[in-house]
């Protein structure tokens, strides 16, 4: 059992033991506490509440629409919805937080509470641990009968969500009706087979095919649309000829595509693609993680415009987005954030330029992707023993490895004359991340092994 408390929410595996696992009593004790915080900032709050598919969804609601009326908490309650539509939600109601009930990419065993502030942003740090901290002290004040939190719930805002993705300037929907595509949708039995296929229909999309489209919450593949679980939606584009593939995760606001030859073209390059379009007609700056793909800096020297990176995190990468007032950011793994819709990671608005992209340029996805700076990446996670200490670990990689420079701002990222490997331990499991990209095979394969043979001894 895990249960895992950080930027990226209170996350566990459901059942077991209080404080090992997210049982019903860490959601009730993680829910008062976010409730205590809301209550500060008005006397009659609001919060409003979106769940993804899985299983342990419904049980989860329950729990959490409960805590927060027992605290005198209005509660909208969205049901089953996107992460970024709930997002989208919050300054429409005019809520002071909300609560999206999902574990992203982790496998069906786990659930999420993902807390969010007024503008429907994900919490500070800062603001995270007094949550915490209030957590730990499990002082809460729940209200009497007569002043229990109202409870609604609404059906509406997945397609106000879709409206304001058709309404943005850079959303050419007679290029993509024109271009009469053909595509296939693997939403991995969520709720992005309810969204997708609706935003595709009133983008124009002339046919769209589904693989694993019940929504049950059983994964019929694994949630986090890697490539190399992306294999039957490669089949599907070939069979039916189809134009391309779209694989969502469970909560869609993370992106892959698979091109018109059925191959999976990274999750790197959502975000490389969607930055090429949006700074072609508007100049600005593009903001990612440390651990996303060098071809981002190339898309920003090819459009003479800044590039910045942040911590991993959706949070810290909001942060510099806003500190540079840039145009179009994310991370690597899919996530797309166009702040003229909003600061969250949005698979739909994703799909709506990336859409754009290929309508206007008229070419197919496996030429435009061809045309892309090519790097090799590897993504590792590793299991270290319970006893071993981080600090002593990034002490050893950052005296003895052969790079040229070092950043210390998330764990440890070693620069090479054309490469780079990041080494953090990981927000949302219990595991270290290792993340590798260079030029070249070799040069790839030689600074994984340089690091791996360091770490062999904590193993």
């Amino acid at each position: 059992m895990s249960l895992i408390a950080s930027v990226s929410g209170i996350r566990g595996t459901i059942g077991g033991l209080s404080g090992d696992g997210l049982t019903p009593s860490d959601i009730t004790r993680f829910t008062a506490a976010y409730g205590q915080w809301i209550r500060s900032f008005s006397p009659n709050p609001k919060v409003v509440v979106g769940r993804d598919a899985r299983i342990s969804g419904e049980m989860v609601n329950r729990i959490v629409t409960g805590v927060l009326m027992g605290m005198g908490i209005d509660v909208i309650d969205l049901g089953l919805a996107t992460t970024p539509t709930v997002e989208i939600a919050l300054p429409m109601e005019q809520a002071q937080g909300g609560i999206i009930l999902t574990a992203s990419h982790n496998p069906v065993q786990w659930n999420a509470l993902k807390l969010l502030n007024s503008k429907g942003e994900f919490i500070s740090a800062s603001e995270g641990n007094l949550i915490l901290e209030l957590a730990r002290q499990l002082d809460f004040d729940f209200v009497e009968t007569f002043e229990l939190g109202k409870y609604s719930n609404s059906d509406s805002y997945l397609d106000l969500h879709i409206d304001a993705i058709l309404q943005l300037p850079m959303v050419d929907m007679d290029a993509i009706m024109n271009a009469q595509f053909s595509i296939g949708i693997d939403a991995v039995n969520s709720v992005g087979a309810i969204a997708v296929p609706r935003l595709l229909d009133k983008l124009g999309v002339r046919r769209s095919e589904q693989i694993h489209d019940t929504v049950n919450g059983n994964f019929e593949r694994v949630a986090e649309p890697l490539n190399e679980h992306l294999g039957s939606l490669g089949d599907l584009v070939k069979e039916k000829k189809l134009d391309l593939g779209i694989a969502v995760d469970p909560d869609v606001d993370r992106l892959a595509l698979v091109s018109d030859e059925g191959t999976p073209i990274g999750e790197e390059n959502t975000l490389v693609l969607a930055a090429d379009y949006v700074l072609t007609k508007k100049k600005g700056a593009l903001v990612a993680n440390m651990s996303s793909t060098m071809a981002l800096k190339d898309i920003a020297k090819k459009h003479g415009v800044m590039f910045k990176d942040s911590p991993v995190g959706e949070v810290h990468v909001v942060e510099v987005m806003k500190k540079n007032q840039a145009v179009i950011g994310g991370e690597g793994n899919g996530g797309i954030i166009y702040p003229e819709l909003h600061y969250g990671r949005d698979a739909l608005v994703g799909i709506a330029l990336l859409l754009s992209h290929l309508a206007t340029s008229k070419k197919k996805l496996s030429k435009m992707v061809s045309e892309l700076p090519n790097y090799l990446m590897r993504k590792e996670k590793i299991q270290l023993s319970q006893e071993v200490n981080l600090e002593e670990l990034f002490s050893c990689l950052k005296n003895k490895n052969t790079g040229t420079s070092i950043d210390e701002k998330d764990g440890l990222k070693i620069y090479y004359p054309e490469g780079w490997v990041h080494l953090r331990k990981s927000n949302t499991e219990p595991i270290i991340r290792l993340y590798a990209e260079h030029k070249t095979k070799d040069g790839l394969r030689a600074i994984r092994n340089e690091i791996f043979e360091l770490i062999k001894p904590y193993k």
